[in-house]
């Protein structure tokens, strides 16, 4: 299809989780390449970003599960641009089996960071033009996520292998940091939901409070980062435990 990128997948063994599913790290840092390498087919590549000091970032995403690859399965990631929203592009993306069975449906808005001042641009100043494509598969975009009562936390400290070429501890680690702190995954329930938003970057070896929330009758699960300010917000939903 024209103006969707595609990449074919064949879940290895550390793709997936003790369960044999997709870990959530992993299906987001596919989302993630898949928007960098779209970008750059676009011709919005490096040589109009990075090497001119503009870092490509997400602030909010949304994921709709509506099942998750296994261990061996081959799937292909579909990721298509919305229509730029002053200094927000919308992004969408698919992953479906090689018979078109629908997995997931994300959306997520991305912007351009200012390397040296770590502020936000405005594309046109530099040029930037992505346009959007409307396929009639495009999912919702986010919004902030819903937060539960926070009754748990604990102090961390970003670590070097965290960190990517932004300089900061790249959004794909927040799920790792999840899968840790939250029961769910680790009862085997299935990921069916999540909504993200990432309000300030955390750089290498800053110490962070990490607070989290559960409603085990949703099966639902609100983590988040703090500081000074709040870093990062995260809600998971589970199907529920037996179904």
């Amino acid at each position: 299809m024209s103006g969707i990128y595609e990449k074919a997948y064949h879940l290895k063994s550390s793709d997936v989780n003790r369960w044999q599913r997709l870990r959530t790290s992993v299906m987001m840092r596919w989302l993630q390449e898949a928007a960098i390498a779209h970008t750059e087919e676009l011709g919005m590549g490096r040589e109009k970003t990075l090497d001119r000091g503009l870092l490509w970032i997400v602030s909010l995403q949304r994921t709709e599960i509506l099942r998750l690859p296994i261990y061996d399965e081959k799937i292909i990631v579909r990721s298509w641009p919305g229509k730029t929203m002053h200094v927000f592009f919308p992004r969408y993306y698919e992953l479906v089996t090689e018979d078109g069975e629908p997995l997931v449906r994300a959306s997520a808005l991305w912007m351009l960071l200012d390397e040296k001042t770590r502020r936000f641009v405005f594309p046109e100043a530099y040029g930037i033009v992505i346009n959007g494509v409307v396929t009639g598969s495009e999912t919702a975009l986010p919004a902030s996520p819903k937060s539960l009562p926070f009754t748990a936390e604990k102090p961390f400290s970003v670590p070097f292998s965290y960190v990517d070429l932004n300089g900061h501890m790249n959004n794909t680690r927040y799920y790792d940091l999840a899968d840790d702190l939250l029961p769910f995954e680790k009862e085997g329930q299935r990921l069916k939901a999540l909504a993200a938003e990432y309000l300030h970057e955390i750089r290498e070896g800053r110490d962070i409070r990490l607070r989290w929330g559960l409603n085990e009758n949703s099966s639902a699960a609100f983590l988040a980062g703090e500081a000074d300010v709040p870093l990062f917000r995260l809600r998971l939903e589970y199907e529920p435990a037996g179904s």
